[in-house]
């Protein structure tokens, strides 16, 4: 996991590389840069009281119901534990939680708490794994905690680079000490988000952290990244920013501090190209409603704070309440029959998969709702249709391998989807960690204008299940759709290409990537006669192109001799471009020979000093 780019590959040949693929504990090593860091930084109803127990073995599916009888709305289920200012006890809930989830990285676990809108006092929400928090009123300022909503790393001994899986959403904070503390790593959106103060993305301590998103909020005070490593933060206002490791980019931020890469390595853009925040539950008096964001263009600043936010509302009564015991049949039997799915909290284990046929379609994700594809299926399918939101859930690899997890759009989709795209927010891939699972390729995008924004695509580099061949998964994401846009793209260990981009006018704002730990040897990553698998790489083919802040770095533990010739790989064109780039050897575990094609210098010895390329070409 993460902490954690080009000239063209080599003629064809006996040794060329292998041909383009369109397939329809780094953690612990502490950075001499991280370290220098943190010393600046030192000078329906559910439930609301009964805690479910995590399921030790999958539910017994509900194959008993057709089309005919799908109901829409519905009860929440117990995982979704739902407070408002009156409600008891509402502290040693959130302990309990806690308890349960602080080290429960590979659980089966899923909560979300949920705060109607009014004024707590005196909390401390501390997250766990798979716990999503968040306000239920239409802006984040209608639900205000009078205290924190804490991410630390006391239960990994200070390092934070584990802290995955969970979220905090549209609410107001008052930190009791004037800063809130969110030390996280991957898959740890911050969204929507008011802190009437500061915010400390480093563990107590100024331990290892590694890399965070924030969307869409505003941060009064000032932000400490301290040890982070890297941090891509969207469409948000800040009163200041401390400090940067190695790679801290922003888009439509205002308060960010100006570009200035490599020194310090800020990425700086006035505005994001294209945004759509993601869909969000809220109270409406008692009906529950999903609220649906409207695109925006050169977006800067939050979404929200004057007046009704801008966008479309659905009554819960148009979604199916999934719950983890439906079969994948029902749940494609509701989107048939017109409905939107809402994933309770759980693990939901498919047959087939979800899939998304009908323009417009929300599928919205709870608590970290886990889908597991059995037999080799994929998980997610979606048409090339206008307008599909999915949003806020986890796929976890099976054991048989799948062609592709998800897949957006059918080979050869070429509809525009310009003025409504399909967006995937805050969508994870997992393939091992909890237990075996194998996928070839994680993500397929062929749909035109999709926006990727903030997703973490991570080939397991520690848990069960994990080996060079135990947990294979050779592509990350592929994109062949034109247009496709991605702000905050986490990929991470995959036994080949990380991201391999054939769709024309792609453009990425921020990437973070490891190469695979695990590699036995060099012949392993061999690519013809090139040095390693880039970690980005645009097709030969592609003639427009353009990235923003990316990162890649190398920590070959099994095998420190490995040499890696770069870490991003793009075609010879005028129209392909990229600004700041950076690769980093951990530890001295193995090697970079250059950043993007044959350009850059190497890295060398053990000291983490990144390579640098301001502007390709």
């Amino acid at each position: 996991m993460p902490p954690t780019s080009p000239s063209p590959d080599p003629s064809p040949g006996p040794d060329a590389p292998e041909p383009e693929h369109r397939t329809p504990n780094r953690r612990t090593v502490l950075t001499a840069a991280a370290v220098g860091a943190a010393a600046v930084g030192a000078a329906a109803a559910p439930a609301l009281l009964g805690l479910a127990a995590p399921a030790s073995a999958a539910p017994a599916r509900d194959t008993t119901r057709d089309a005919k009888d799908l109901p829409g709305g519905g009860d929440l289920g117990p995982n979704v534990i739902v407070f408002d200012p009156s409600t008891a006890g509402i502290q040693a809930k959130l302990d309990e939680i806690f308890a349960q989830q602080e080290s429960a990285q590979f659980g089966e676990g899923r909560y979300a708490l949920l705060f109607k809108p009014g004024s707590y006092s005196g909390l401390n929400a501390q997250l766990g794994f798979y716990t999503s928090i968040a306000g239920l009123g239409l802006s984040p300022d209608d639900t205000t905690i009078n205290g924190d909503v804490t991410v630390d790393a006391g239960w990994f001994d200070g390092n934070a680079t584990q802290n995955f899986w969970r979220s905090a959403e549209n609410l107001a904070l008052v930190p009791v000490s004037g800063t809130n503390r969110w030390a996280v790593s991957q898959a740890a959106p911050f969204r929507r988000m008011h802190v009437r103060g500061g915010l400390n993305l480093a563990p107590d301590g100024y331990g290892w952290a590694s890399g965070g998103y924030i969307a869409d909020s505003r941060i009064d005070g000032e932000v400490g990244p301290y040890s982070q490593q890297q941090w891509y933060t969207r469409d948000s206002a800040v009163g200041g920013w401390q400090n940067a490791v190695w790679n801290m980019v922003f888009s439509g931020v205002e308060g960010a501090p100006g570009q200035s890469f490599p020194d310090p390595p800020y990425t700086t853009l006035e505005t994001t190209p294209v945004s759509r925040e993601k869909p969000f539950l809220y109270l409406d008096g008692e009906e529950y409603r999903v609220f649906l964001p409207e695109k925006r263009t050169d977006a800067r600043g939050v979404s929200w704070g004057n007046g009704t936010p801008r966008g479309t509302s659905l009554p819960l009564s148009q979604f199916y309440v999934a719950k983890p015991s439906d079969a994948a049949s029902t749940l494609n039997q509701a989107l048939e029959q017109g409905l939107h799915l809402l994933l309770t909290p759980g693990v939901y284990r498919l047959d087939q998969p979800v899939k998304v046929e009908r323009a417009g379609s929300v599928v919205l994700g709870l608590g970290y709702a886990t889908l597991i594809p059995e037999g080799g299926a994929a998980a997610v399918e979606v048409a090339d249709v206008d307008g599909v939101r999915l949003a806020g859930f986890l796929i976890d690899a099976g054991p048989d391998n799948s062609e592709t997890l998800l897949e957006v759009g059918p080979e050869g989709a070429s509809a525009d989807h310009a003025a409504d795209p399909i967006t995937v927010q805050d969508v994870f891939v997992r393939i091992g960690g909890a237990g075996p699972g194998k996928a070839t390729t994680s993500i397929v995008v062929n749909s035109r204008h999709t926006i990727i924004d903030h997703t973490w695509v991570w080939r397991a580099d520690h848990g069960d299940g994990v080996g060079w061949e135990t947990n294979r998964a050779d592509y990350g994401v592929v994109v062949n759709g034109d247009d496709v846009l991605a702000t905050g793209l986490f990929v991470e260990h995959f036994n080949k290409y990380d991201v391999q981009w054939f769709g024309e006018r792609g453009r990425t704002i921020f990437f973070q990537n490891e190469k695979a730990y695990d590699a036995p040897n060099q012949a392993a990553i061999q690519n013809g006669s090139v040095k390693g698998f880039a970690a980005y790489r645009v097709g030969d083919e592609v003639t427009a192109h353009e990235g923003w802040g990316l990162g890649s770095y190398c920590f070959y533990n099994v095998d420190p001799t490995i040499v890696q010739h770069h870490g991003f790989a793009a075609p010879d064109h005028a129209g392909v471009t990229f600004h700041d780039l950076l690769v980093v050897s951990l530890g001295g575990k193995g090697q970079y020979e250059r950043v993007i094609n044959d350009i850059g210098s190497p890295t060398s010895g053990d000291t983490t000093t990144p390579s640098t390329v301001v502007s390709y070409p």
